[in-house]
């Protein structure tokens, strides 16, 4: 018997989780549930337990067994890197089954003629921040972009719900819900101690009995040490340069490691640092929200890839990257 019958997979997205040796987990398949069902849905699950596939398995089966040319599902992240990674995740299971779907994303580093495109022939998937959907609905033919859309995907929910950013999200989950009515909203979060509160945030009209809390199974457990430093500690103006030799010596013992900095400047003085000490010239890179699009592009394909052994980072990578 095809596991299709248990899972309720089409048999392109059944036949590539077979050929990777995989089976879909519990709460991936109580995903898909939801979707077939029409329900709003909120997953909570650990870092690492294949919360985006589960978000996007009920939008990939139903545009394999019922293709659209118009805009279907749409992704939210509340980072620019993020949606990169995702698209680059997606497209994956994507191309090794050989089905037509469109996948793009849609943020401050999109290209002007591609923004305008996307609004006359939109892709089936698109990927976004809530900024730039809020300035794509104020366009005047927004309602023809979004009147066919049937998924909203907002993930790492926890990281802006509760801000500023949550409540511009709120707004134009409230405008989507008006040009589509059968629009269903899906939240994605890493685990939170108020789940009825995210629901609550996610429904509709506040009712939570609107929203299924999917629950995950549990992640890899942590393994957490602390960098004690081997020498004294500057009195001042230290921040963490003095641990330099210590943190590159880290990075010897791994294959990827980032290293996270609170600050821009502070992520490049820490990066010029570890280049200092990298006696055996191993590919390091940095990352920030100032640096050129191509430039950042290039680091997160390098750290997709597997051909940077370290990546001084800011909080431009601090969530749900791959």
């Amino acid at each position: 018997m095809r596991e299709q019958a248990v899972s309720d997979l089409p048999p392109q997205l059944d036949d590539w989780f077979a050929t990777r040796g995989w089976r879909p987990r519990r709460h991936q398949t109580d995903m898909l549930a939801q979707g077939r069902a029409g329900h709003h849905a909120l997953l909570v699950a650990a870092t690492g337990a294949g919360k985006t596939l589960a978000g996007f398995l009920p939008t990939l089966a139903e545009l394999i067994e019922e293709p659209t040319s118009g805009l279907h599902t749409l992704y939210v992240s509340p980072l620019k890197a993020l949606a990169v990674d995702v698209q680059r995740n997606l497209l994956t299971p994507i191309e090794e089954m050989g089905v037509d779907i469109r996948v793009e994303t849609r943020t401050g580093d999109t290209p002007s003629d591609r923004k305008a495109r996307q609004r006359v022939k939109p892709p089936q998937i698109l990927l976004t921040t809530p900024e730039s959907l809020s300035l794509l609905l104020s366009y005047p033919d927004s309602i023809t972009m979004f009147e066919g859309i049937r998924t909203i995907v907002i993930d790492e929910v926890h990281a802006f719900a509760t801000g500023k950013r949550g409540d511009l999200l709120s707004l134009c989950m409230a405008r989507l819900q008006k040009i589509s009515p059968g629009m269903r909203r899906v939240a994605l979060s890493a685990t939170v101690a108020d789940a009825d509160g995210y629901r609550a945030w996610l429904a509709p009209d506040g009712d939570i009995d609107q929203v299924a809390m999917v629950q995950g199974e549990a992640g890899a457990d942590p393994d957490i040490a602390i960098l004690l430093p081997e020498g004294r500690i500057p009195w001042s103006g230290h921040s963490g340069r003095y641990a330099a030799e210590q943190v590159m010596a880290e990075i010897e013992k791994h294959a990827t490691t980032i290293v996270f900095c609170n600050t821009r400047s502070l992520a490049e003085l820490i990066f010029q640092d570890l280049w200092k000490v990298n006696a055996n010239t191993l590919p390091i890179g940095v990352h920030h929200g100032s640096l050129a699009r191509e430039a950042r592009r290039k680091v997160e394909g390098a750290m997709a890839e597997g051909k940077l052994r370290a990546l001084v980072a800011t909080a431009s990578l601090d969530l749900g990257v791959d």
